[in-house]
């Protein structure tokens, strides 16, 4: 039977999707495994993997097509033993569903449900036994949850394993609310700037949004007008630190370089695991408290903003997070990340210093409570012991979730991150 190969949704934010190139032709045997496409989702180009094997019968969207929707038929892939006539009856069979009398519609759940139920015990494992066909997304929810795929009964096609299969009503329900907020008109916090420009004849140049772009400014948004922000800020003294990476890098010899982005990571991963209570989510059943600091790191590209993730940042050393970083960002700016490698992560930092920006509010990256905003450090003078002195001084600022980060909570964290940055030497202890 022909199989349907749909855009898939390759991150849980991802709407929609660029089908940006086919690396399969029609008439290309493909096999369980086999890269069949590039997809540009919200975040960057992915690789799109066929689950079944057969022959790439028919290409329905071809490459360059923005804004496929998930779940859109791309492609049809016939099974052994067919040929091209399936694609005729596959189309003839469509055309007479769409050409049915209304009052036929009472029986459609009946035609539709019966060969669900008689393909479903076979489909999902293959005559080994030990394969189980899902989609990339749900493999990777299920990953997440700890869920047995083995024990799961999949509803897509041939039996594959989808996500609804491992959300249920909870995944109806987002998706929903979901669509509902998506739906709404971009311009409704302000004018629609192109058409005043219009109105009034200006002249401007039309840059097209891409997907990045777009989901950036939707989670922005509804972050500011969901997420009760609070912020704090404090100054910290960064002769100590200055100081021991100069002395740091010159023992190197050249092997590595840590950077001032390096400690602040380190830093704030240390005072998330001195006090918890700062590593959380808010969430209607309770507050979610992290057993590990994962940190994302705000990078810019051409394409838009992206947060890769050191992972578990507090098990790491200095020379690990700066070759580490070094690399996601490198593969951030390529658009090449994986999607474990920008999504989750537990605190958020962006930093804006080598811009020689003093100090600024960030937005919080839902459903993170914290996001610290870094500033320059600058030559400023600091009274000590009555004396005043030069000291390199950064101004750091932290947006919190109020519902889960409240003011107390913030204060008590930045005091500790404060300790670490200003002395980093116990970061080593």
């Amino acid at each position: 039977m022909s199989i349907e190969i749909t855009m898939p949704a390759l991150s849980p934010t991802m709407e929609e999707g660029k089908l940006a190139k086919w690396l399969k032709s029609e008439g290309d045997t493909v096999e369980a495994g086999d890269v069949i496409a590039e997809i540009e989702t919200d975040k960057a180009t992915m690789e799109v993997e066929a689950v079944d094997e057969g022959v790439l019968g028919k290409i329905l969207i071809s490459e360059g097509t923005e804004a496929v929707k998930v779940n859109t038929p791309i492609a049809i892939l016939l099974e052994d033993g067919e040929d091209k006539s399936a694609l005729e009856n596959l189309s003839s069979k469509k055309s007479n569903d769409d050409q049915k009398p209304a009052d036929t519609k009472k029986e459609a759940p009946k035609v539709e449900k019966a060969p669900a139920v008689d393909r479903a015990p076979d489909a999902p494992k293959s005559n080994s036994g030990d394969r189980i066909f899902a989609t990339p997304l749900a493999r990777r929810i299920a990953a997440d949850k700890g869920i047995d795929l083995t024990s799961v009964k999949g509803t897509g096609p041939r039996g594959r394993i989808v996500k609804a299969d491992l959300e249920g009503s909870k995944v109806g329900a987002a998706a929903t609310s979901q669509t509902t907020s998506s739906a709404s008109p971009t311009t409704s916090a302000g004018i629609d700037a192109k058409k005043q420009a219009d109105l009034l004849g200006m002249e401007y140049e039309m840059i097209p949004n891409n997907n990045i772009k777009k989901v950036t400014a939707r989670r922005l948004t509804e972050a500011k007008q969901t997420v009760p922000h609070f912020y704090l800020t404090v100054d910290c003294v960064l002769d100590n630190l200055l100081a021991a990476r100069k002395e740091m890098n010159e023992a190197a010899n050249g092997e590595y370089k840590l950077s001032v982005n390096d400690f602040i990571i380190k830093a704030n991963a240390m005072a998330l695991k001195s006090y918890p209570a700062a590593n959380t989510s808010w969430s209607d059943e309770g507050i979610l408290q992290y057993k590990h600091a994962d940190i994302s790191v705000a990078v810019a590209t051409p394409n838009g903003l992206i947060t890769p993730i050191i992972k578990k940042a507090e098990t790491k050393g200095l020379r690990d997070i700066s070759d580490e970083m070094k690399e996601l960002a490198g593969r951030a700016r390529e658009g090449k990340l994986k999607p474990e490698e920008f999504q989750g992560g537990t605190f958020s930092i962006s930093n804006l210093g080598m811009f020689g920006v003093k100090d600024f509010q960030a937005i919080i990256n839902p459903p993170q409570s914290c996001i610290m905003a870094v500033g320059a450090g600058e030559q400023r003078p600091v009274v000590e012991n009555g004396e005043v002195k030069i000291r390199t001084v950064m101004s750091v600022t932290l947006s919190t979730d109020h519902r889960s980060v409240d003011g107390a909570v913030g204060a008590e964290f930045l005091q500790h991150f404060k300790r670490y940055i200003e002395n980093p030497v116990n970061m080593l202890v």
